[in-house]
């Protein structure tokens, strides 16, 4: 390859490669929800589909790497807002045993 087509490829690429985002463990892609209600029809629709998946097993003309579609699942579900609703379900029930007294 010649000078200017290299340079020409790496033009391109920071144009065009940009919705990967190197990390130490490998890339992060982002993806946009309106809110946590939306995050979360996102999860339940990815595991409805493997749901499906899975009862389709044997219909292979499509096929759905469940396991992949799992591991994004898990990556999406927030799990550090559960611990934060755990929390305030706690104070809101330590509340209520107090105003019952």
């Amino acid at each position: 390859m010649e000078i200017s087509e290299v340079d020409y490829i790496k033009n391109q690429s920071a144009q065009y490669l940009s919705i990967l985002k190197p990390t130490d463990k490998g890339y992060n892609a982002q993806i946009n929800v309106l809110n946590y209600s939306e995050l979360g029809c996102v999860i339940t629709n990815m595991l409805k589909l493997c749901i499906l998946a899975l009862e389709n097993e044997s219909n292979k003309r499509t096929s759905i790497d469940v396991g992949l579609v799992l591991e994004q699942v898990l990556q999406l579900f927030p799990t550090d807002e559960m611990e934060l609703l755990d929390i305030i379900n706690e104070m809101q029930i330590k509340e209520s045993s107090v105003e019952v007294k």
